[in-house]
């Protein structure tokens, strides 16, 4: 009777250690806005990822609404909370270093995806999940570089100023126009991701009577307002060139109608993968590489079509 009771107690507790090895991990997950559209197929790919993974994993997501202030309560509850791991995708990305600092103090692996924080120099425990964004901006503007035959004006719009996602992807086209010394920039403004504000930056040029060949924006939902901006005022489509970044379903559409001439795709899948499996193989004390880089894709009317 002896012998059976312990058998029965050594299989409870291969049962208990095996489900300890496989517990469900809790991931805490700070979203600098949610209003932001390519942001939100980044919020539900990690969603999607997460629920298909077979171990159970939870994501806990918080909206920052752009205020750095919040995103960092965020965290704080986060660690106060105790969960597996966390993962960040940053208001500013000059402002992290409090943010590394609690997840790294508390023990608890921290993920920044989409946007990397200005410290390059990240402590161990704490990794980025992105895209280059100088190659977007760099792909963006060769091509459009070439459309003009290496002359003309254009006007840049872009994103928010306190990420470097835009101050990059700016870079990027910057060091493409040093080879085309004919080709000047007239304008370059904020419009902070959004359409409505590329529209009136757009708008509030035209009627100043400003003359430009293309528009180069830092993302597809000012481009598409700078493309509603040149219909209303009734500039025949594909006069004036428009460049965007992150190859949404909109910008796909705005490429394929002619809209846009040329978008740069953000793999939101992709990035969302990466910075899921990245923190549960954290969580469980596996190693990941402290960079993961997910390419960017030109996205062109002749190959539109493969990005659906």
């Amino acid at each position: 009777m002896k012998t059976k009771t312990r058998f029965a107690s050594l299989a409870l507790s291969l049962m208990l250690a095996s489900g300890a090895a496989f517990a469900d991990l809790k991931i805490g997950v700070s979203m600098s806005q949610y209003d932001d559209t390519w942001l939100t197929y980044l919020r539900e790919s990690m969603d999607q990822k997460a629920r298909s993974m077979p171990d159970g994993v939870t994501l806990q997501f918080e909206d920052a609404r752009s205020d750095v202030v919040r995103q960092l309560s965020q965290v704080e509850s986060f660690v106060s909370q105790k969960v597996d791991a966390i993962v960040v995708n940053p208001v500013d990305t000059a402002a992290t270093r409090k943010i590394t600092e609690a997840a790294v103090s508390a023990g608890i692996p921290l993920v920044y995806v989409n946007r990397r924080p200005d410290d390059l120099k990240l402590p161990k425990g704490v990794i980025t999940v992105a895209s280059n964004d100088l190659e977007a901006g760099a792909m963006q503007m060769q091509y459009l570089a070439e459309k003009l035959n290496g002359k003309g004006d254009i006007v840049i719009l872009l994103g928010d100023l306190a990420n470097n996602s835009t101050t990059n992807r700016t870079k990027g086209v910057k060091e493409v126009l040093a080879k085309y010394p004919n080709i000047k920039i007239d304008q370059e403004q904020t419009g902070t991701w959004l359409r409505d504000k590329g529209m009136t930056l757009v708008n509030d040029w035209l009627t100043q009577g400003r003359k430009f060949d293309a528009i180069v924006s830092n993302n597809d939902e000012m481009a598409i307002g700078a493309a509603m901006a040149l219909k209303q005022a009734g500039v025949d489509k594909g006069s004036v060139l428009i460049g965007g970044v992150d190859g949404t379903p909109d910008g796909l559409r705005a490429v394929k109608k002619g809209d846009l001439a040329v978008s740069v795709f953000q793999d939101a899948k992709g990035q969302a993968v990466g910075s899921i499996d990245a923190a549960v193989k954290m969580a469980r004390n596996e190693p990941v590489d402290q960079t993961l880089w997910v390419p960017y894709r030109l996205i062109t009317p002749e190959n539109v079509d493969q990005f659906n």
